[in-house]
């Protein structure tokens, strides 16, 4: 522990003064005026004891603890609301240049700090965000590219009924921040683990960064640990029965990090990759491992040294979906309505349609790598087979099935595919390589799956036609005018009038991110990213150029909760799914 502080309110006994409480509804009080530092708020706080709940509103504002300022930003109506904001900020908590200066090791000590504060806050009424297993640039601890440590934590102001409970309050506010912050100085902590765990980020942000010059599309670590603990927890297994990942001599390339030097793992090519394999041998747990390769993790997750390219998303149907003007005509044509399948709309769309507007979405958004599950998918736009297409003819079908432009994706588009397939060996025709899982343990069977194809013949595959978006559609606010923004439960996000199910937007890794993205919808148009001429891709280009010079307060500075950087593909997925959105021209 760093030594006590000699002004604040560490060691110091008042008077417990009581607060008069009135009913009925009153005025909030003024701010607390004169002198704010740490001795006037625990003077404040145990003067408060027993007074009416409201009274609390009046310590909004900066409180000045002399090394660090505490900022009371929001404070919840009563004992049983939300809870209340507070952040603090230090100007210098000692970290080194080394861990700030590069914007990967200032993410990844962030991370490290945020989670260590969550340890020395167990037991407290103080509570900060930091996740789970990923790595991700979130609200609630960020180090300044000028090393200030910056924290925002939620807290429930203690009370009595609705009456103050002053004492708690000044133990919390007085005694527990100054000690966490004394904490989390640099000196304090273990420095070589917080090293490690930058480094362990370093180099997986480098082997990510490394695919795309290699050929690849993804790479899994030998030794790399894939099944998690349960259903219900992202941790790794444990235990004998865990089978570490092991490369395929044919696809095992070596690759050289910062940090830990040359690791040996499964490369996945460019191109169309099949994972295959018997029912409980590993498939589904391989590609959730790849879903989750476009995220950082911590070091012990066993997936630290699993990455994806950055711009992988997971496609699957989504029946019931709304489409707004999108052009899924690659897939859909000569509909018995006559409609414009360039142009589609639907408010209810089938497996089908949604799974080709989910693809067009992902495309037009920037992802050049697919990760398809074939349990999750519709089967009429997988696969037609011999007998199918000898009964209902052509002409007669509306929907060009995936397999058929699967390959011209690639070849026209450099868009390549990561297919889980158990049911059918119909993908054996256009696969590259073909990965077969037996008992957990990954076999290279190209040749084999080879021997067993037939030719086919491609379609092509046009790029779906842009969109530019109305930016007035996008709106945040009530029919009585107020902003209104919030996730409700773990796949709902209220915006404005709209409730937008993102249950099927599967790469959201923490709940955080939900909110996260309806903030950076807000973003996209008050920043004018959106701005009713740009595509959607340019502007999320834009958003990610402001975002990177700015750092994920600029979705949220002004917002009183948790919110977590999403990617650009999960912003897209939950603007696509947003039912008042309307588009207002397609290039």
């Amino acid at each position: 522990m760093a030594q006590q502080r000699g002004n604040g309110g560490q060691g110091r006994r008042h008077g417990g003064g009581g607060g008069r409480g009135g009913g009925g509804r009153k005025p909030e009080p003024e701010p607390i005026r004169g002198v704010r530092d740490e001795a006037r708020l625990s003077e404040e706080l145990l003067k408060m004891n027993g007074a009416s709940y409201g009274r609390y509103k009046s310590l909004k504002g900066d409180w000045d603890f002399g090394d660090f300022t505490l900022t009371v930003q929001r404070v919840q109506a009563d004992p049983f609301a939300p809870p209340s904001r507070i952040r603090i900020l230090r100007p210098d908590a000692g970290i080194p240049a080394s861990a700030y200066t590069d914007p990967v090791r200032r993410r990844a000590t962030a991370d490290h700090l945020g989670r260590r504060a969550r340890r020395l806050l167990r037991g407290s009424l103080l509570k900060i965000d930091t996740g789970g297993q990923e790595v991700i640039a979130r609200s609630s601890c960020q180090v300044t590219e000028e090393g200030a440590l910056d924290l925002r934590i939620g807290l429930d102001l203690p009370g009595h009924g609705r009456r103050i409970d002053g004492r708690s309050a000044e133990r919390e506010l007085c005694r527990t921040v100054p000690e966490l912050v004394d904490d989390l100085d640099w000196d304090e902590i273990d420095q070589k683990e917080a090293e490690a765990f930058a480094d362990s980020v370093a180099d997986t942000v480098a082997l990510r960064d490394s695919l795309d010059s290699r050929g690849l599309v993804a790479f899994v670590a030998d030794g790399a640990v894939l099944p998690r603990r349960s259903g219900v927890s992202d941790e790794p297994m444990g235990g004998e029965a865990v089978v570490p990942f092991s490369s395929p001599e044919s696809l095992r390339v070596s690759v050289d990090l910062p940090h830990r030097g040359t690791v040996t793992g499964m490369g996945v090519p460019e191109g169309i990759t099949l994972i295959v394999g018997g029912g409980f041998h590993g498939k589904s747990t391989l590609l959730h491992a790849l879903e989750r390769g476009v995220y950082d993790h911590v070091p012990g997750d066993g997936r630290e040294l699993v990455v994806t390219r950055a711009d992988a998303v997971k496609i699957r149907a989504e029946e019931g979906r709304r489409v707004e003007r999108v052009d899924v005509g690659p897939f859909v044509r000569n509909l018995p309505t006559g409609a414009d399948t360039s142009d589609f709309c639907t408010e209810n769309a089938s497996g089908s349609t949604s799974q080709a507007a989910n693809i067009c979405e992902a495309v037009e958004a920037g992802s050049h790598t697919l990760l398809v599950d074939e349990d999750s998918t519709a089967t009429n736009l997988m696969i037609r087979d011999e007998r199918m297409q000898a009964l209902v003819h052509g002409d007669r079908e509306p929907l060009v099935p995936f397999i058929d432009l699967v390959r011209p994706l690639h070849r026209e588009h450099r868009v390549s595919t990561v297919l889980v397939m158990g049911g059918s060996g119909d993908y054996f025709d256009v696969a590259d390589q073909v990965i077969m899982l037996d008992s957990y343990h990954p076999h290279d069977v190209t040749e084999r799956a080879r021997a067993l194809a037939h030719e086919r013949t491609d379609a092509r595959f046009a790029l779906p036609r842009a969109r530019v978006l109305d930016p007035g559609s996008v709106d945040d606010r009530t029919d009585r005018g107020r902003g209104k923004l919030k996730r409700r439960d773990m796949d709902v996000l209220v915006f404005g009038e709209s409730d937008v199910d993102v249950r099927s937007v599967e790469q959201f890794v923490d709940p955080n991110q939900i909110t996260g993205a309806g903030l950076a919808l807000r973003a996209l148009v008050r920043g004018r990213h959106l701005d009713g001429t740009r595509t959607l891709a340019e502007a999320l280009d834009s958003l990610e150029e402001a975002l990177a010079e700015q750092g994920v307060t600029l979705l949220g500075d002004d917002f009183g909760g948790d919110y977590v950087l999403p990617r650009r593909h999960e912003i897209a997925a939950v603007l696509n799914r947003l039912r008042t959105l309307r588009v207002a021209g397609q290039r």
